[in-house]
Order: C-alpha cells, then sequence, then structure tokens
C-alpha cells in the first residue's frame, strides 16, 4: 500500500483540505528561499489544526541541528526531511538527539546516484528530480533499488498509478503539481490523492 505526502502547505485551507483527503504525511517548507516557505510560528498554528493521524515532516536545507531538534521535542513535525548536503555523521548526530524519523532527500541523475542514497542511514530516502522543478527523472534508474524510499519529481494525479507500478515506492510525495498560481489546488489535492488509492485498490 504506497502511502501518500502532500508537501510544501502553507495556508489554514491547505490543513482544511488535507484532513478530509487523510494522506499519511504533509510537508511543511522551513527553507526560507522556498517559495512555499513557513515560519517555525506559522508551522506551529497550522500543526494544531492539523488531523492528529497525519504525520507532519519538517522540510530542511543544511539546517542547524538545534532547530530541527526544537522542531520535533515541541510537535511540531513528527518527521524531517533533509534536503542539502546532510552528510552520515550530520545525520547520525541529529538522531542523537530526536526520537522522529528521518528522511534524506537524493537528486537521482545516474546510477551512482542510487548507490550513495542506499548508504545512507537515514531511516527513510526519498529519490527525486532535485529543485522542485516538477520533472521526473529516469525511474528505469531505480528498479533495482534494495530499500524503501519515497518518490518524488513531477508525479501528479496523470502519472503517479504508473510511477508506483513501475517503482513500488514506498510512498510517493508532490508538491507543484499540486498548485494553481503557486498555491495549492483543492482539486487537484483531491485528485492526486484518488490516483494512487485507486491503484491500491481503493
Amino acid at each position: 500500500m504506497t502511502k501518500i505526502k502532500l508537501c510544501g502547505l502553507t495556508r489554514k485551507c491547505d490543513i482544511e483540505w488535507v484532513n478530509e483527503l487523510m494522506p499519511e504525511y504533509i510537508g511543511f517548507v522551513f527553507f526560507p528561499k522556498s517559495s512555499r516557505y513557513v515560519s517555525f510560528d506559522k508551522a506551529q498554528k497550522l500543526r494544531k489544526n492539523l488531523d492528529s493521524d497525519i504525520t507532519p515532516v519538517g522540510v530542511f536545507v543544511n539546517e542547524e541541528i538545534d532547530n530541527i531538534e526544537y522542531l520535533a521535542k515541541s510537535g511540531i513535525i513528527g518527521m524531517a526531511q533533509l534536503h542539502g548536503n546532510e552528510d552520515n555523521e550530520y545525520i547520525k548526530l541529529l538522531q542523537s538527539k530526536v526520537s522522529c524519523p528521518l528522511i534524506q532527500a537524493f537528486r537521482i541523475d545516474t546510477e551512482a546516484d542510487i548507490k550513495r542514497a542506499e548508504k545512507s542511514c537515514a531511516d527513510y530516502i526519498m529519490l527525486d528530480s532535485g529543485g522542485g522543478t516538477g520533472q521526473s527523472f529516469n525511474h528505469n534508474l531505480i528498479k533495482n533499488i534494495k530499500r524503501e524510499f519515497f518518490l518524488a519529481g513531477g508525479l501528479d494525479s496523470d502519472n503517479v498509478s504508473k510511477a508506483i507500478a513501475d517503482c513500488h515506492p514506498y510512498a510517493v510525495d508532490a508538491s507543484s503539481s499540486l498548485e494553481t498560481y503557486g498555491v495549492k489546488d483543492r482539486v487537484k489535492m483531491a485528485e492526486f490523492v484518488k490516483s494512487v488509492r485507486n491503484r491500491n485498490g481503493g
């Protein structure tokens, strides 16, 4: 059963919509250069309205470990997703300070990127095209991967079913494909979730 992550939520209505759709995960982006950036305070307010059965994931780029520790221990996030140059030393230190699972994201261009991802000591890896471009990477590269992964990069309601059939990911992650004019679109979110659940057999 492929799980669902809807990333880059920024508004109260986004939270209301995901509470109706009930994906397993949602994402708050804490990278200031992102158009989907939310402050710690704003994330805390959004978190208070989030259904308790949905895990909020904090998305970070080379963040100070103390900040991730604060967000995890205050209950604002239940998982951390690392998108920068974090290495296994950084991840092990973070794991010593927080009990929440960690996802390390990798941009996939070649088979060497897969081998590098498989060596991550994070709880999960995310395989992505990189940079929130809305483009997919070559899924043939990951057919022999040896560990569970989140699949991201260019997934939408039209192609996610085939991606699940081809790649068998632990979870699928979408953000820009769920938007219209730069903000989340309720219809696109619902169509994405429906496509995944139809593939899962309802």
